[in-house]
This record gives structure tokens, sequence and C-alpha cells, in this order.
């Protein structure tokens, strides 16, 4: 996707220094360094019963944009799990609860915003389906139910291909 046309104007994200008059204590600095970006418990939980259900897929699929969480590449069928601060859920009531460096943070959730837009569209114009997941609906929702979300999204993609 590189070199490509963005629909919308690119969001700027600050850099996160001190320079930038952006300070952070050690403690917050170690606790943010303990986000991992996959392999997240709420991805191997979803990979686990998934697999466990009869459908096979791949993990991390480094070489597609936007990295998805899991991909089912003989459907066209990719799987984000979405984290609920990183990608803004309910973004427009909850983007008032941060008190923080506020200056970082907006534009670094609306970029990450604008980017799974960006990805999603590029997806679906290449004939790919794709699914975003909140990581707290694999914790909370019975992962029956997500899993047969996902084998019915998985059939209407078989049915297009007949």
């Amino acid at each position: 996707m590189s070199g490509k046309r963005y629909t919308e104007a690119k969001i700027t994200v600050p850099k996160f220094c001190e320079e930038e008059g952006f300070y952070t204590t050690k403690q917050r600095s170690y606790n943010m360094s303990q986000i991992r970006g996959k392999n997240t418990k709420p991805e191997i939980l979803l990979k686990k019963a998934l697999w466990h259900a009869g459908l096979r897929h791949r993990s991390n699929k480094q070489k597609l944009p936007g990295k998805p969480d899991i991909a089912f590449l003989k459907y066209k069928l990719l799987i984000f799990i979405d984290g609920a601060f990183w990608h803004g859920y309910d973004w427009e009531n909850r983007k008032e609860s941060i008190k923080s460096n506020r200056a970082f943070w907006m534009p670094k959730i609306e970029r990450n915003r604008q980017r799974d837009r960006e990805i999603n569209q590029h997806y679906v114009q290449k004939g790919w389906t794709v699914l975003r997941i909140w990581d707290f609906e694999v914790k909370r929702e019975n992962i029956d139910a997500l899993i047969d979300r996902i084998r019915k999204e998985k059939e209407k993609v078989q049915k297009r291909k007949i």
C-alpha cells in the first residue's frame, strides 16, 4: 500500500518525547512498553477457539497490509482484533475521558481509526471481506457466538465464489 493516495487528509501525530512537551513517569513508560501488538490474550483465545471449531487459518500475515490478526486466504476473509483504547471504541463519547497528553493521544487514536478505514477500503476494493472485532468482545461475548459469526461470514464468501 505504499505510495497510495489517501481518501481523506492524513492525520499527523506528534512525536511522543519531552522536546514536544509530552512527559511520562518511569512506571507509565514501563506499562506502555509491555503492551503487545500481536499474540494478545484476546487474539490467542479466538485463534484457539477457531482451531477447535475446525476453522483453519493463518496468523499475523506480515505481507498483507495492516497485518491482519487472522486470515482465511482461500476465502479472502480477514479478521482484525482491535484494542478498545488504541482503535477508539465509542470514540465520540470516550475521547473526552482522556485527560493527560491529549495533544498526543487525540491525533494518535484518530490516526489509528483513519488507518483502519483505509485498510478496510483497500481490502474491500480487492474483493476481500474484513471483520473487525473489539478485544472486549472476545473476552466478554460468548465465544461460540463469535465463532458462529465468523463461520457465517465464511459461508457468505463461499456462496459468492460459486
